[in-house]
């Protein structure tokens, strides 16, 4: 279920007693100001990156739910109140930019990024209305030495399939990476829709004219399925690809 959470500005009337007032809260440590022209510069946090200035995201266990929408294009720091090393867009491959957050600080997230390397995260300033927050109660888990994949909703299972991944000379990048988007195929043939990740191939610089980015998707018939044979993508049979189809962007995939 996904939910946005609306936040509710509340003021509290101050009580005496004798055990004394509740302590202030945490400032919030504002980020440094970035001008124009500097943050005309950096490099997008995209699929089509490789940003090594990046922080890395070296967790595989499952994130809180939360994720964070960019209501524009705002700038990734490199820690919280650190230095601009990205900027991250509103979109990303046409769908808007939704993105799991994997830690929080004093009015920061650090969110996992579609970037090369492989697990490259940043740290945004949510102290503000450039994001729009929400609850992702999903996740999937890819075992790729059972050719397992599987989908849970608040740690309840909804689906376990066979699938197929990638080959020993092309290996499914392990760690933990999210649906970063939903494109409707419209050249090739081997699925309808593909879900492209926040992880690349790490023996693939390009594939098929794009920057090598793995994806969940369909295929045609069940060769592939429980064997290690693609080029690093995950593929699914149509029913796991008709119930990932609704899973929200931002949905966390720990692949292991």
């Amino acid at each position: 279920m996904f939910r946005v959470l609306l936040v509710a500005l509340a003021t509290a009337l101050a009580v005496c007693s004798c055990a004394g007032s509740e302590p202030p809260p945490t400032p919030q440590a504002r980020p440094q100001a970035v001008d124009v022209q500097s943050f005309a510069v950096l490099p997008e946090a995209t699929t089509f990156a490789k940003i090594e200035a990046l922080p890395r995201d070296d967790d595989t266990s499952p994130t809180a739910g939360q994720v964070l929408r960019a209501k524009k294009d705002v700038p990734v720091y490199d820690a919280v109140n650190g230095r601009a090393v990205a900027k991250l867009p509103a979109t990303q491959l046409g769908s808007p930019t939704w993105v799991p957050e994997v830690d929080r600080k004093d009015g920061w997230s650090k969110v996992l990024l579609p970037s090369r390397p492989n697990r490259s995260a940043g740290w945004v300033f949510t102290g503000s209305d450039d994001f729009e927050r929400a609850e992702n109660d999903y996740l999937v888990t890819v075992d790729l030495a059972a050719f397992r994949l599987e989908v849970t909703e608040r740690g309840r299972s909804i689906g376990t399939w066979t699938v197929g991944t990638g080959s020993a000379q092309h290996p499914t990048p392990t760690g933990r990476t999210y649906v970063m988007a939903s494109i409707k195929e419209t050249v090739a043939t081997f699925s309808p829709y593909v879900l492209p990740l926040g992880a690349h191939s790490d023996s693939h610089e390009t594939f098929g004219g794009g920057p090598g980015t793995v994806a969940l998707h369909g295929w045609p018939d069940a060769t592939p399925f429980g064997t290690a044979s693609s080029d690093g993508c995950i593929r699914v049979p149509d029913d796991a690809l008709d119930l990932l189809l609704t899973l929200p962007l931002g949905t966390v995939v720990i692949v292991k």
